[in-house]
């Protein structure tokens, strides 16, 4: 499992990060405090919300492409 700490600074963020991830098959979720939520559910990450740092979780070893492709979101 990888994990990743990710960050949407507005919902056009979300909606691209959706579109991302989705071609994928890995499993992935989102995890905020004690809320868990499907990574490729666009409802989910809006109600989780903007501007916090979230961490990604991954269910595959290798995922560097992924990485790539969702570096913009990464957190700092």
């Amino acid at each position: 499992m990888s994990k990743i700490m990710i960050v949407f600074q507005n919902p056009d963020d979300i909606l691209s990060f959706v579109q991302r991830v989705d071609k994928y098959p890995y499993n992935m979720n989102i995890r905020y405090g004690k809320y868990v939520v499907n990574a490729k559910s666009l409802l989910g990450l809006m109600n989780v919300g903007l501007h916090r740092v979230m961490e990604l979780n991954v269910y595959e070893e290798k995922c560097e492409e992924l990485q790539k492709d969702i570096e913009e979101f990464i957190a700092a």
